[in-house]
C-alpha cells in the first residue's frame, strides 16, 4: 500500500533550493530522475517541472530509511522531508547544485512500472513512442517549459489585449456549416435526426455579429477545427489568437497587431522588435521571394529574364513566354563548391514536386571551369545578359525555372531558395525577421472547381480602388487584407471586412454563390447586416505557430500539449475509434463500409 503525505506540506519546488536555504528544514514532492546506490549511502535526484533535488540518505537516516531508499525506482513518486545542507561535491551543471536535503522522512506515494523509454533530454526515443505515452514525454524538463512559456505567451496575450480595451468573449464551438474553404468537422444531432452542427473553422461570423452587438473591441483565445492534410506546422484542432475592432482602418488593426508581438517577445524571450514592422506588397513579395510568406532573413532573390529571352528560339524558354508565362532565377552565390551536379539533380526533383517541367543550370566553379544545361542553345548575347542579369561570378550556381504558369515558377523557385537558404547556411537560425504582407488579391482561381474563390474569406473588403469593379475584373481585384509573416511562416493573417450588405451580396455573386445559397448558408447575418453595421476589422493569430516559431521548435506538435499525428489521429487514446451500434442508432447514421 502506497503512504500518504499525512503531516508532510511541501515547503519548495524542486528547483528552487540554493545555498541561502541551507540548514533550513524542507519537504519536496516530484518524481524519481536517477538513483545512485554507493551502499552505505543513496543519492536520489527528485525531479518536478521547476527542476532537480538531490536527496541524501546514508548512515545518519533514521532507521529503515536508507533500505526504504535502496528500493526506490525511476519514476516513483515521492514526498521527502529534511534539512537542506551544502553539497560537498557540487554540480554546476543545475541551478541547485550547490545543496542537498538529508532526507529523515520519506514517503512512496506511487510505485512506477519500467518506463518504456528514459524521460532525458539527451536520450530521446521515437517520436512514436513518445506521442503514445505523451504524459511521459511531458515530464521532460525541455516540455516543462514548453507548457510554461505557451502559458506566459497566453497570460501576456490577454493582459496586452486587456490593457488596450479589449474584452475577451467565448464564442460557440457547435455552429452551422458553411462548406467554403476547407472541410468541417461534422457533429451529427441526436435531437435533430439528419441535421449536423459543424465546428468552427474559426470565429470569424460571430465575432463580425459581436461588432454589430457594440462590443466594439474583442478578444478571445479560441479553438479552431479544421478537417485537412497535416503538416508539420498544422493540426486538425489549433488555437487562435483571435482580435476584433470597430471603426478602424488597416493601420489601426496592424498597429495592435505590432504592439502584442513586441510585448509577447519581449516579456517572454527578453527579445526586442523594432516597430513599425516592414511592409510588402503581396506582388513584390512574389517577384522578389517567390512566396507571401517570404523568409527575409537572407537574400537569394528571385531574377525575372523573361524580357532577355523575348527573341529566344530555345523552346524551353520560348514556349512559356509565348503562352504567357515567364522565365526566372536565382543565383547562388560561391555554392559551386557545395551544388555539385549530383546535389544540383536533387534540386531538379525539389523543383518538380512543385510542378516544374525541370531546373536549367549553369555551374561556374572557381576554377574557371562550367558546366550548362541550357547555355549551348542560347545566343552569345542571351548567356551574357542572363548572367549580368543575375550579377554571376565564378563559384556561383544559377538556377532557372520557366512555365506558362507564373504560380509554378513562382512556387519552385520560392521553395528552391528557401531549401538553399538552409543548406547554404545563409541566415541565422537564432534571428527573428518580421514582415507584413499586403494588397493581396482578393480571389483566386480554383482550376478543379474552375470558379473563382476567395482568397482570404468571402468577408473581406475589396480595396478602395476595386470596390466598383471587382465583379467585372475579379482577377485584378486587391483586397483589404494583411498577413504577419515571421521566418517565412504566416503568424497572423486579417483584413478590414465588408460592412456594407449591398457589397457582401456582390461579393457572393462574384464567388458564385446564389441569393438562395447565400441566404441558406449566412442567412442569420445577411439578416444581422439591415441593423446597422461598424466598419470593422481584425486579425487572428495562430498561436500554436506563434510559440513554435519563438521556442525554435521545428514542429508544431513539440508546443502542443496532446498533439495529433500525420493522419489527424491520437496515438496515445487511439481515436478517432468506432462507436458502438447503439450510439450511431441514437444519432440516425448509418456506416458504409468501403469495398
Amino acid at each position: 500500500m502506497a503512504d500518504t503525505m499525512s503531516g508532510l506540506s511541501r515547503t519548495l519546488y524542486c528547483g528552487e533550493f540554493r545555498a541561502i536555504h541551507e540548514n533550513e528544514r524542507a519537504c519536496v514532492c516530484g518524481f524519481v530522475q536517477k538513483i545512485r546506490d554507493k551502499g552505505g549511502i543513496v543519492f536520489v535526484d527528485l525531479r518536478d517541472r521547476t527542476g532537480i533535488v538531490q536527496l541524501v540518505f546514508d548512515e545518519h537516516s533514521p532507521a529503515g530509511l536508507l533500505e526504504k531508499a535502496q528500493d526506490i525506482r525511476a519514476e516513483f513518486v515521492l514526498s521527502a522531508a529534511g534539512v537542506v545542507r551544502e553539497r560537498t561535491s557540487k554540480n554546476p551543471d543545475i541551478d541547485t547544485g550547490d545543496v542537498e536535503i538529508a532526507v529523515d522522512d520519506l514517503r512512496i506515494l506511487s510505485r512506477s512500472d519500467t518506463p518504456p523509454f528514459e524521460i532525458l533530454e539527451d536520450k530521446l526515443a521515437r517520436e512514436e513512442l513518445r506521442l503514445r505515452h505523451r504524459y511521459l514525454d511531458l515530464r521532460r524538463a525541455s516540455m516543462q517549459k514548453m507548457l510554461m512559456d505557451r502559458h506566459k505567451i497566453v497570460k501576456a496575450t490577454r493582459d496586452y489585449f486587456d490593457r488596450h480595451g479589449f474584452m475577451e468573449v467565448e464564442t460557440p464551438v457547435l455552429i452551422k456549416s458553411t462548406p467554403e474553404g476547407a472541410r468541417d468537422y461534422l457533429v451529427p444531432s441526436r435531437v435533430h435526426p439528419g441535421s449536423f452542427y459543424a465546428l468552427p473553422q474559426s470565429p470569424q461570423l460571430f465575432k463580425q455579429l459581436l461588432m454589430l452587438a457594440g462590443c466594439d473591441r474583442y478578444m478571445q483565445i479560441a479553438r479552431c477545427f479544421r478537417d485537412e492534410d497535416l503538416r508539420a506546422d498544422r493540426q486538425p484542432e489549433f488555437t487562435q489568437i483571435d482580435f476584433e475592432m470597430s471603426y478602424v482602418n488597416e493601420n489601426d488593426v496592424m498597429a495592435i497587431a505590432e504592439g502584442f508581438v513586441a510585448e509577447v517577445f519581449d516579456k517572454v524571450l527578453g527579445r526586442s522588435v523594432e516597430l513599425p514592422i516592414p511592409r510588402l506588397p503581396y506582388t513584390e513579395a512574389m517577384e522578389r521571394f517567390g512566396s507571401d510568406k517570404p523568409d527575409i532573413r537572407f537574400g537569394l532573390e528571385l531574377v525575372d529574364l523573361t524580357h532577355l529571352l523575348s527573341e529566344t528560339s530555345f523552346e524551353v524558354f520560348a514556349a512559356p513566354i509565348r503562352n504567357g508565362g515567364s522565365v526566372r532565377a536565382i543565383n547562388a552565390k560561391n555554392a559551386a563548391g557545395i551544388l555539385t551536379r549530383k546535389e544540383i539533380d536533387k534540386l531538379v526533383e525539389v523543383a518538380k514536386t512543385y510542378r516544374a517541367k525541370g531546373l536549367a543550370f549553369t555551374r561556374l566553379t572557381a576554377d574557371g571551369s562550367e558546366s550548362s544545361s541550357y547555355e549551348k542553345f542560347l545566343t552569345d548575347e542571351e548567356k551574357s545578359a542572363i548572367r549580368e542579369a543575375v550579377k554571376a561570378d565564378a563559384g556561383d550556381v544559377i538556377l532557372i525555372v520557366a512555365d506558362a504558369d507564373n504560380s509554378v515558377v513562382f512556387d519552385a523557385l520560392g521553395s528552391l531558395r528557401l531549401n538553399l537558404g538552409e543548406r547554404l547556411e545563409l541566415y541565422n537560425p537564432d534571428e527573428f525577421a518580421l514582415l507584413w504582407v499586403t494588397d493581396f488579391p482578393l480571389f483566386e482561381y480554383d482550376e478543379e472547381s474552375e470558379r473563382y474563390m476567395a482568397k482570404h474569406h468571402p468577408f473581406t473588403s475589396p480595396s478602395l480602388e476595386d470596390i466598383d469593379s471587382f465583379t467585372e475584373n475579379p482577377g485584378n481585384a486587391k483586397a483589404r487584407a494583411y498577413d504577419m509573416i515571421l521566418n517565412g511562416n504566416e503568424i497572423g493573417g486579417g483584413s478590414i471586412r465588408i460592412s456594407d450588405p449591398e457589397l457582401q451580396s456582390r461579393m457572393f455573386e462574384a464567388l458564385g454563390i446564389d441569393e438562395e445559397t447565400a441566404k441558406e448558408r449566412f442567412g442569420f447575418l445577411l439578416e444581422a447586416f439591415r441593423y446597422g453595421v461598424p466598419p470593422h476589422g481584425g486579425l487572428a493569430f495562430g498561436l500554436d505557430r506563434l510559440v513554435m516559431l519563438m521556442l525554435g521548435r521545428s514542429s508544431i506538435r513539440d508546443v502542443i500539449a496532446f498533439p495529433k499525428v500525420q493522419n489527424a489521429g491520437d496515438l496515445m487514446t487511439e481515436c478517432p475509434s468506432p462507436v458502438d451500434d447503439k450510439s450511431l442508432e441514437e444519432l440516425h447514421i448509418r456506416t458504409v463500409k468501403n469495398s
